[in-house]
C-alpha cells in the first residue's frame, strides 16, 4: 500500500459525513507504519473504543469505511478466525460493522465481518505479528497468493459496504 497523507484518509472514508470525517482521530504515527507490508491501513479509535477505522486501495483511489465493534459475546473466549486473513486468535478476533454507504447506510444498513481485533491482517498473513501458537494455519499457499486472498476478501467487503 503507498503512503496516505492524514487529509487523503479523511477524504476517503464513504460511509460516514464529512463532519464524521473531519471529527475523526487519524493515528499520528503515519509516517512509522510499515506501509510496504499494508494491504490496508486499519486502526482503533483511541477516544471511541467500540469504533474503528479502515482505509484500503479501490481501484486507483483510497477508500476508507467506518467501523463499529459489536457487543462482546462469550465467543470472544473461544478460538475464532477472522474473514479477513484466515489467522486464528482466542479472543483476538472482533464481529466489525460497517453501516453501507449512501442511501442504504442512512436508512440503517450494514454489514459485518469477523476480523482480527487490532485491524492487522496484513502483518499476521506476512509473519510480521504472531498471534500465538496454532494462529497460522498450515497451508500449501504461497505468501503472495496469501496476501492476494487478504486483499480479495477486503474487496469483497468494501464492495458490500458501497453498492
Amino acid at each position: 500500500m503507498r503512503t496516505l497523507t492524514e487529509q487523503e484518509i479523511r477524504t476517503s472514508f464513504v460511509n460516514c459525513t464529512k463532519g464524521e470525517a473531519k471529527r475523526l482521530h487519524v493515528p499520528r504515527d503515519l509516517a512509522e507504519r510499515p506501509w510496504d507490508d499494508l494491504d490496508f491501513l486499519g486502526w482503533r479509535d483511541p477516544q471511541a473504543p467500540g469504533r474503528a477505522y479502515l482505509v484500503a486501495a479501490w481501484g486507483s483511489r483510497p477508500v476508507g469505511v467506518q467501523l463499529r465493534f459489536s457487543d462482546a459475546g462469550s465467543w470472544q473466549t473461544r478460538r475464532s478466525m477472522c474473514s479477513m486473513c484466515v489467522t486464528t486468535h482466542t479472543g483476538g478476533v472482533s464481529l466489525l460493522v460497517a453501516p453501507r454507504s449512501g442511501k442504504a447506510g442512512q436508512q440503517g444498513n450494514s454489514v459485518g465481518a469477523y476480523m482480527c481485533s487490532d485491524l492487522a491482517c496484513s502483518l499476521y498473513v506476512r509473519g510480521k505479528k504472531d498471534a500465538g501458537i496454532g494462529a497460522r494455519l498450515h497451508e500449501s499457499l504461497t505468501l503472495e497468493e496469501k496476501i492476494r486472498r487478504t486483499v480479495a476478501n477486503l474487496s469483497a467487503f468494501i464492495a458490500k459496504v458501497t453498492e
